[in-house]
């Protein structure tokens, strides 16, 4: 069995090697040549997988080790016989840890209480729906738009123009569709952009072009009370980079880049293969992953609920670091910035996710255990 994967895929070996012989290369330069005799492609969002690229290859197994699909064309899967599988909600939590993160930096940029906020999330999926959980879990108020959901399941759902009208803070967690019944291809234009109400805070981690990012740097350069945070790039691995330097916080595309969601992709992409080879799955993900650095928190019952949210976040994942290291790349030439791009992704750091953190309060707090529970973190018993 040949297997070629992108070399970023973490726990490669540890998974794959008792499966058949691998081949990594840089997911941007995967080609024809590269998978001229591969059964088995395993892939990150960064490789486009359609006919140009397998057709005629023996590849009867694509694995996306990443929630989105918009890279693959699953329309000639069909057509060709290629079985596939992505790894839905594998990173949702640290999308929803990066969210979290970048709310806690905005209020202390702009002294504002994220209580008083009212909350706008657009696409209720995997991510979006485990962000909604947490902000409603901390009593927060939250409006929801996603209208393929609203057909097919009715509920309590809003319209994108009045979770304009209405929200302090608007969270994009859509996939991207330019040609579906909802497309989101620039669902948010300078139209939509220039009627964000006055002091709103935009965050983009779904894909970059969710966003027209033309029309965003337009609107900041006109609209100095408007606050954006942004992990996707229309053009990405390119940035542009006078837009980045009007974003509070600006990342490369890392959001969902934890440990636990990252190799958890790894995971169910291996379990998928196995499904499709009709053999046991007998590596287990619980078995490889390593020990976090904050494993428990204590909290005394008179602790400040709002320090508590602080320090319960930040202690596990700060987005201002991933920001910092951003900056810094966004240094010479287009293709230095690029190389610069790929790079922090290759070698991004360690980090865990909120929700294996242990929290023990020393006495009874109401508030303290609505924030430990909403965040999902486990409350330990005295």
């Amino acid at each position: 069995m040949r297997i070629v994967a992108d070399e970023n895929i973490p726990l490669l070996d540890a998974f794959f090697a008792g499966v058949g012989d691998i081949q990594r290369y840089p997911g941007r330069t995967l080609d024809r040549a590269a998978v001229a005799e591969a059964d088995i492609l395993l892939v990150r969002s960064v490789t486009r997988v359609d006919r140009a690229l397998l057709e005629g290859t023996p590849v009867r197994f694509v694995g996306t080790c990443t929630i989105g699909t918009d890279h693959l064309d699953l329309d000639y899967f069909k057509e060709a016989g290629i079985q596939w599988s992505s790894a839905p909600g594998c990173n949702a939590r640290g999308v929803v840890d990066y969210v979290l993160g970048s709310l806690l930096t905005l209020a202390e940029i702009e002294g504002v209480e994220l209580a008083s906020r009212t909350y706008g999330v657009v696409g209720a999926g995997q991510v979006g729906g485990r962000l909604i959980k947490v902000l409603r879990g901390l009593g927060w108020n939250v409006l929801v738009c996603d209208p393929p959901r609203q057909a097919s399941e009715g509920g309590d759902y809003v319209s994108l123009d009045e979770i304009i009208a209405r929200c302090d803070v608007i969270s994009l967690h859509t996939p991207l569709d330019k040609t579906g019944d909802t497309p989101t291809w620039h669902l948010f234009d300078r139209v939509r952009l220039q009627q964000l109400k006055p002091g709103a805070w935009l965050i983009n981690a779904a894909r970059g072009p969710v966003v027209d990012n033309s029309a965003l740097r337009e609107v900041l350069l006109e609209r100095e009370d408007l606050q954006a945070v942004l992990d996707v790039w229309e053009k990405e691995p390119a940035v542009d980079v006078e837009l980045a330097e009007l974003c509070v916080i600006g990342t490369p595309h890392i959001a969902g880049y934890s440990l636990d969601g990252r190799q958890r992709g790894t995971a169910q992409i291996y379990q998928a293969l196995c499904a499709h080879l009709g053999q046991p799955a007998s590596i287990r993900l619980e078995d490889l992953l390593p020990k976090p650095w904050l494993a428990q928190v204590t909290l005394d019952v008179a602790t400040d609920p709002v320090w508590a949210l602080n320090t319960l976040c930040r202690g596990v994942y700060d987005p201002r670091r991933d920001d910092a290291d951003f900056r810094r790349s966004l240094v010479g030439d287009a293709e230095s910035q690029r190389l610069a791009f790929d790079a922090l992704r290759k070698h991004y750091p360690p980090r865990r996710e909120i929700d294996g953190l242990q929290v023990r309060i020393n006495g009874e707090s109401a508030a303290l255990r609505q924030i430990v529970e909403a965040l999902g973190a486990t409350l330990i018993a005295d």
